[in-house]
């Protein structure tokens, strides 16, 4: 196979992977609240659910390794736990969720059949992709995503040449809130978290395309990783704009499923409910595929590469699936709000220490980074679990917290000072030498 194709093959892969239930049903609702300031929401989305995933495969290429390896520098056991922590919410929330927006898009609106039926059969046929995961890349890449995106552009072709919203305001009171408004969106997709769990997944992957060499890989992925991310660009502000442009045929409390949905009628008309029912199931399906496939090969890694540590972990996996997604989209996207303001700002700093080069994050630089971040993205997980009064002191004196950003400046103050302690401990070893 040439390089072309295989970065072609590789990049749709990538985009399949990433391109899940909340990448669908999130820009077209940034779009209706943020009216004509759509370019503010649609630059903070592509943050944390196009740059950030990428730099993340990208770290992956550079790192070339399992994802135990990828927070190593801070501590094993600190890489232990996390890799743990990451793998309980991608099965427990991201995966089936998968399944109940299949379930309230694709088959409610269609069929009089439980939640629970529907995530049975969703988690049986994932389980079955799991086990037969060494044809994982060239199924996706060739068949499930590119009639995704055909799809996509048709709705975003027909709804932009047909929009004519009027230069709506937003409710939201400045850029920057508006721009931390589609950061925060961004988190709901779970693509940082899925950059770091199907990293793994796509290094091991090119194994078995017989891509061997170090460079290789990394320049295979590099190239693969920017058209991906083009294209997940394009899709969401493409889709962002079609809620702007289509705003006024939308109530004030349209929830996002409600917003896609009635999008795709407006724009494909009678047909278009059928059209989305596929679009949600095949992006939705691919992702909890992915998920799971990484989850089983990190478990497996743990025992010496077992194929029943592999494959017990797809069972539990699955079987967990289908008792979340039985329950509603509303209830698991509650639930994973705290985990995410908790795990995702570790996880940003992690993937971007990793893309960083090696003179600038030496291990001290990652424990103390870590270590910082961690402490200051407490307040915003805490907001969800006590009443907001008792952490007023606290988000008065930490910059951006009230933004739920409180750890940004400390994790660069911190980074900073620990570069330029270590460069003067360098240049003073050297003149004492």
């Amino acid at each position: 196979m040439n390089n072309t194709k295989q970065t072609v093959i590789i990049a749709f892969a990538l985009f399949s992977l990433f391109f899940g239930a909340g990448n669908l049903i999130l820009p077209p609702y940034l779009g209706v609240q943020a009216g004509s300031d759509w370019y503010l929401v649609a630059f903070g989305f592509s943050l944390t659910a196009v740059v950030i995933p990428i730099l993340g495969i990208y770290a992956y290429a550079k790192l070339q390794g399992t994802m135990f390896d990828f927070g190593k520098k801070v501590s094993p056991v600190f890489s232990y736990i996390y890799c743990m922590f990451m793998y309980a919410i991608a099965i427990a929330l991201p995966a089936p969720r998968t399944a109940s927006v299949t379930h309230e898009m694709a088959i409610a609106p269609f069929f009089n059949s439980p939640a629970l039926l529907t995530s049975c059969i969703y988690f049986a046929l994932v389980f079955l992709f799991v086990m037969n995961r060494s044809q994982l890349l060239s199924l996706i890449g060739k068949y499930l995503t590119p009639l995704i995106v055909v799809i996509l552009l048709i709705i975003i072709g027909l709804g932009i040449n047909g929009g004519s919203s009027e230069m709506a305001t937003t409710a939201v009171s400045s850029p920057f809130s508006l721009i931390t408004f589609g950061v925060f969106e961004g988190y709901q997709t779970f693509d940082a978290i899925a950059g770091v769990v199907v990293g793994a997944v796509i290094v091991l992957s090119l194994k078995r395309y017989g891509v061997g060499s170090f460079q290789e890989k990394r320049k295979l992925i590099l190239h693969s990783g920017l058209l991906a991310g083009f294209g997940l660009f394009i899709i969401y502000a493409g889709l962002i704009v079609c809620g702007y442009l289509w705003q006024d045929n939308f109530s004030d409390n349209a929830t996002r499923t409600e917003v896609l949905t009635k999008l795709s009628q407006i724009t494909l008309g009678e047909i278009g409910a059928s059209f989305l029912s596929v679009l949600v199931a095949l992006a939705c399906f691919t992702t909890a595929v992915g998920v799971i496939t990484g989850a089983s090969d990190y478990v497996s890694g743990l025992f010496q590469d077992s194929r029943k540590a592999y494959t017990l972990t797809a069972i539990l996996s699955s079987l967990i699936g289908v008792l979340v997604g039985s329950y509603n989209v509303a209830f698991i996207i509650d639930v994973a709000l705290p985990a995410l303001m908790f795990i995702y700002p570790i996880t940003i700093v992690l993937i971007l220490l990793h893309v960083m080069p090696e003179k600038f994050a030496s291990e001290t630089v990652f424990k103390a980074v870590i270590l910082v971040t961690f402490i200051f993205s407490i307040p915003d997980f805490l907001k969800f679990l006590i009443p907001i009064d008792h952490l007023e002191g606290v988000l008065s004196v930490i910059p951006l917290a009230n933004h739920s950003l409180g750890w940004v400046l400390p994790a660069i103050i911190v980074f900073i000072i620990v570069n330029v302690y270590q460069k003067k401990s360098l240049n003073n070893d050297i003149k004492e030498a």
